[in-house]
Order: structure tokens, then sequence, then C-alpha cells
């Protein structure tokens, strides 16, 4: 589109030389003076003294004279990055997503009433897929992890490792036979999405239809499922407030010590809602109206710069990272949908008002990656950067309870308190999806010639999920075998079963919320783990 094409050309050579990020000139949310608004994390954290004093031996923001940083894919702790993340391409991640797959065909809480979300460490049901209905908003993460397995299986098949596929054998695998059986389950348990394309009651249709639909329309030409995209994006679209310039995430907020239901003088808007931009980005593309969604996308876009960005200092003590402006993120705005000011910055899911949510922080990080892959702004690419940076510093910097060789996993919220030093509360999730954000992150960088921080990001990305396989992944593996009834069954390498991948999960642990849980697995952890490994692959890094 012609509109687009303008903004990419305008933006081609505006990265060099700008020192600092301004989102003034972007839009006009402001923030009500009331006392309630006020915190010292919702304020520049220094002066414009102190950011020139920080930012002086730099060249920009992006450029660092000295190149220190060694090129990601070549070394990570003395091993390539094939090495170091192995377990990435196991036949127990297929075994374990096939497994699923099937079994959850079957019983009383079963597909297509029910899909997976998350799977509990402890208590009677330890180990098995706790099912949620439909509706909700993780219904398209496992569906989507099907389709990846499938994408390897089409496009990287020296990537899916089986240990019986030597074809002498009689009881071998065949990857013509994990294709077969990959896609007619992938068709299965895609059918019911097609029918939330039409749901307006929720911003997070983007999660619901994106991860399987997009995959089946590009490895399959279902034309069906670009149709579905095209509708979702649509829907999507009538949440947009013109007013505010933003898409309205939930219709109400329900907390033990907060209700906010009157949607005429409240907007809530959540970090999450930036990944759900990818299916209007996606739909614009494909539809006669596409400018339009274009135009929703990033106006919503440029609005949570101001309501959910908070700037921090910058902590220039690594040689390679960004010197430009550093933000934490809250997890929930609420916006007039009058005049788009911001009312007030609160938490739902995170420790407190204030703190910075580790998978808010997350989906901050990819969904201004992605939004600047679309657009080619380079507002969104200092946004991405600066969160990424904020993010991996705090990883850095983790407690002293948090063993060196896992503070790259994530505590649940950066700021709260550690109850169990013993243990610190963790959440995988927001480790893998910062992962997926900072790979992204690290193409948009080398495409502009910034081979340094591009590298960084890399390296930041690879040694998340590292240790992520290190110390999240569920001990209890499995394999497939050559079954008597079906073509392929799933063997259990233990005693124990652990329907998911990753362990140490965290949904909800926000003391004010209604249901808290956490130490578990989750469908969306173990989506982006396995979706970080296929960006790997498309990036030629394995």
């Amino acid at each position: 589109m012609s509109a687009q094409q303008d903004q990419a050309t305008q933006n081609q050579a505006s990265m060099e030389g700008l020192n600092s990020l301004t989102f003034e000139a972007h839009d006009q949310l402001q923030l009500e003076q009331s006392p309630s608004n006020q915190s010292p994390q919702t304020q520049p954290a220094s002066s414009d003294e102190d950011s020139q004093a920080d930012n002086s031996t730099a060249m920009s923001p992006f450029t660092e004279p000295d190149r220190l940083i060694q090129d990601a894919s070549i070394l990570t702790k003395g091993k390539s990055i094939s090495e170091a993340l192995a377990e990435l391409y196991a036949e127990n991640i297929l075994a374990k997503v096939y497994r699923t797959a099937t079994k959850s065909l079957v019983g009383e809480k079963r597909f297509p009433n029910y899909f997976p979300e998350y799977v509990p460490q402890d208590g009677e049901d330890a180990g098995n897929y706790a099912m949620r209905e439909a509706e909700f908003w993780t219904c398209g993460f496992f569906p989507g992890t099907l389709y990846l397995m499938l994408e390897r299986a089409i496009r990287f098949p020296r990537h899916i490792r089986v240990s019986n596929s030597d074809l002498s054998k009689p009881d071998t695998i065949g990857i013509d036979t994990i294709r077969l059986h990959l896609q007619t389950l992938c068709d299965t348990w895609t059918k019911p999405l097609h029918g939330m394309a039409s749901r307006t009651d929720t911003h997070d249709i983007g999660f619901i239809v994106m991860p399987a639909l997009k995959l089946d329309w590009e490895l399959n030409g279902n034309a069906q499922s670009l149709d579905s995209i095209i509708r979702a994006a649509r829907s999507l679209a009538t949440r947009y407030v013109p007013t505010s310039g933003a898409i309205r995430s939930w219709d109400l907020l329900l907390k033990k010590n907060l209700e906010i239901r009157d949607q005429a003088e409240n907007m809530i808007v959540i970090i999450d809602s930036l990944c759900n931009l990818d299916l209007l980005y996606y739909a614009a593309e494909h539809c006669p109206d596409g400018q339009h969604l274009y135009d929703i996308a990033t106006s919503h876009a440029r609005v949570l710069l101001r309501s959910h960005l908070r700037e921090e200092k910058p902590v220039l003590s690594s040689k390679g990272c960004y010197t430009g402006p550093w933000y934490s993120t809250c997890h929930v705005a609420n916006i007039d949908p009058r005049t788009g000011h911001l009312k007030a910055r609160l938490t739902h899911q995170g420790y407190s008002n204030e703190s910075t949510w580790a998978r808010g922080q997350s989906w901050g990080i990819l969904g201004y990656a992605q939004t600047y892959v679309s657009t080619k702004d380079d507002v969104f690419l200092r946004a991405a950067c600066g969160l990424a940076e904020y993010f991996f510093h705090r990883l850095e910097t983790a407690p002293e309870c948090v063993p060196k060789n896992s503070r790259h996993v994530p505590l649940w919220d950066f700021d709260a308190p550690i109850d169990d030093p013993a243990s610190p509360l963790r959440d995988s999730s927001a480790g893998a999806i910062a992962a997926n954000g900072m790979l992204v992150l690290s193409q948009a960088l080398a495409a502009l010639g910034q081979d340094d921080l591009a590298a960084r990001y890399r390296r930041a990305a690879v040694d998340i999920v590292r240790e992520l396989l290190g110390f999240a992944q569920a001990a209890e593996k499995a394999r497939l075998v050559k079954g008597s009834v079906s073509a392929i069954e799933v063997e259990d390498e233990t005693l124990q079963v652990f329907d998911g991948i990753l362990k140490y999960g965290t949904a909800n642990n926000n003391h004010d919320s209604k249901r808290q849980y956490a130490n578990h697995g989750l469908v969306y952890g173990d989506y982006y783990l396995v979706a970080f490994g296929n960006r790997l692959l498309h990036m030629n890094l394995v």
C-alpha cells in the first residue's frame, strides 16, 4: 500500500544521529495530574543533563564504536547455537505435542469444547493439561504449536528428529508419516477457530486465529484460513475507539479490590494488546480495506507508547547496549474514551500497579518489534530496544537468591518480594516471549546495518532460551514409537508424565486477583518456545 511504502521510504535514513526517543510528536495522550497517578516509576528517571552525560560516548543510541560483541550465531558458552539449543529440536517436543493433540480428543473435557491451557506441577492432576473453555483467549496456541511442528516437517524435515527413523527397520516412523498425521491433527484442531473469527467481544482474536491460520494459509494455501484472518481483523477493528486512538482490550476489570464497569467513562487497555496488532497488519496486506486496518493498528501502538511505557534511567555498564531511553511497563491502563486522557496505570496479573510484570514487559518487546517490522517507523524500533534493554538488565541484576545458571529465567514480576528464596517464583513463558521479541529485533537491526546491537539481542535471546531449557524444561520426556493400532504412538521415557514442555510458568499471581495460579506449564510458553526454534531455522542460525 502506498502509505506504507511512503512510511518505509521516509524512515530508511532516519536511524543515525537520533539520540533520544520523543513520543510527544506521535500521539497526544496525556496523563491526568492526580495524586493517584504520580509515582517515581511513572516519571522520567533522569534529567536532561544526566541523559547527556550517560550518552556522551555514543554516536547514536544504536551505534557502539567499539565492536566487541561477537556474532551470537557462532558461539554461546563455548557451543554453537545448534549444540546449545539442541533440545529445541528433540523428539521429546514432537512426542508431547502429538500426545496432547490425540488424547485431548477423548474424555469428558475434550476438544472442540475445551482447549489446553496449563499443566499443574503438583496436586492430583499434576502432569496433565488442564483444559479451558474454547472461548478463552489461549485457545489458539495449541493449534498453533501443532502447525509449528508441521512447518518443521514440511520446510525443515532435517530438524524433525525421531529415534526410530531408520528406514531399514520394520518399526521405523518416516517423515511422510509424520507429515500426514500432523496435517490431519492440524486440520482437526483448526476447524473451530474459523467460527471465532467473527467475535467482537475480545481483543485477543489475534492470539486465537493467527498462530494456526497464518501457517495454514502459508503452508497449504488454504483460502478459508486467509478469509478467517481478514474477518477476524475486521472484528478486532470494531473495538477501536477513535476518540482515544486505541482498541478497547477488556470491557470491564474485576478484582477483589477494584471494579471498573462503565465503558462510557473507562477504556481498559492492556500491554498484551500489542501482540494482537500482528493480525491487523497481516490482514492489511491481503484485503481492499487494508489501509484502515493498518491505521488502526499503528494508532493503537502509538497510544501505548505513552500509556504503558515508563522511562527508566539506562545503566550503560555493557559496551554494546542500546544507549537510548529504557522503559519498564505497566500491565493495564485505564483511558478516558471521550478524551484519550490516561486516568490510571494499574495491574491485573503483576505484583502492583508500580511494579514491572515480567510477561507484560515481554509482550511489549515482541509487540513493538513486530510493529516496527510492519511499519518501518523507527519510533517503534526504539521502544522495542528500550524495553529489551530494561528486561535484560533486570535479568542480569536478579537478586542473589537466583542462581547464576538460571538468572535468565525471569522472576514472575521483577519488583515482587521473594517469598521463598530457595525457590523464587518464575515465569518461564515471559522468557520465551521475550526471546522471540529479541530475535525479531535482532533481524530488524541487522537489516539496518546495526550489526553489534543485532548480535547483542541474538545473544540475549539465545541465553534466555538456553537457560529455559536447562532450568524449566520438564524432566519427564517422551518419544514416538510405531504402534500396533495407530501408525504413531507416544511412549514415556520416565515413570512420570508431564504434558507440557516447560515448567515454572505463572499465569496470575496478583494477590487481588480473583484467581491466582502459578508454578505450572503454560500452553503459550510452549508455543513461543517452539516458535523460537522455528525462527532460528528461518534465520539459518541452526
